[in-house]
């Protein structure tokens, strides 16, 4: 049996059944690609930072759902959500995807072309904001995209919010993560005193993320409490 860290990111409350599903429905389906990365990813510094594999799961089956075949993804990591999306994408699929270290995502790069699927990612590195600028620059760029992923520096979510809306096709998906943050949100603030510092900045970021999501008018939205929880917003217009 494959054992999961305790200090999953998971907002299940009970270890047990965060196990549970990992067992009966995550790991016999991961392929292998994933496995390997996951395996290397848990030996790097802050490897809390990769999604975890349910939550690849539900992305890969989300983007097979919608047949996605542009996509962004905004933080890299390591990559275990740029490969779960390059498996799901058909061959002639293509993703953007920007991380200002290069470094985290050569230790997946490896397992990415062994994997058959490097063709498909094009890597911009450097701050995601001066990239995302001059895609919105190009016309012919706006709502060629049908699903675009955020996993990055919370503070600039909603800068990035309103660059997607430019780029993701009407009917297209934004994928927001973290936005439960360890299940913060809920409850008044002295409740995280004994959180650091940081922790407490992006608990405060990321409740405004959620609030002017749930009221913008161009998007539909669900949040759904997978791993840290997930934003998906379906834009309307």
């Amino acid at each position: 049996m494959e054992l999961h860290k305790i200090d999953h990111k998971s907002v299940l409350q009970s270890d047990a059944l965060y196990q549970y599903i990992l067992e009966t429905s995550v790991y016999p389906r991961e392929p292998e690609p994933l496995k390997e990365l996951r395996r290397a990813t848990a030996n790097v510094p802050w490897n809390f930072m990769a999604i975890p594999p349910d939550e690849g799961q539900f992305l890969s089956l989300l983007l097979k759902l919608i047949n996605a075949k542009k996509t962004i993804e905004i933080g890299v990591y390591t990559g275990y959500s740029l490969l779960s999306t390059a498996l799901a994408l058909p061959d002639d699929g293509k993703i953007i995807a920007m991380d200002p270290d290069r470094a985290t995502y050569e230790i997946g790069r490896p397992i990415i072309e062994k994997a058959g699927v490097a063709h498909k990612i094009d890597f911009k590195e450097g701050p995601a904001l001066p990239f995302l600028d001059e895609m919105v620059k190009n016309v012919e760029m706006h709502g060629s995209f049908d699903f675009a992923f955020v996993d990055a520096d919370k503070a600039n979510y909603l800068n990035y919010h309103e660059r997607l809306l430019n780029l993701v096709k009407i009917g297209g998906v934004i994928a927001y993560d973290n936005t439960l943050w360890q299940g913060t949100v809920a409850g008044p603030a002295e409740d995280h005193d004994h959180l650091n510092e940081g922790f407490r900045k992006v608990r405060v970021f990321t409740l405004e993320v959620n609030k002017v999501l749930a009221a913008d008018p161009r998007i539909e939205i669900s949040q759904i409490p997978v791993a840290d929880g997930i934003t998906l917003c379906r834009r309307l217009v």
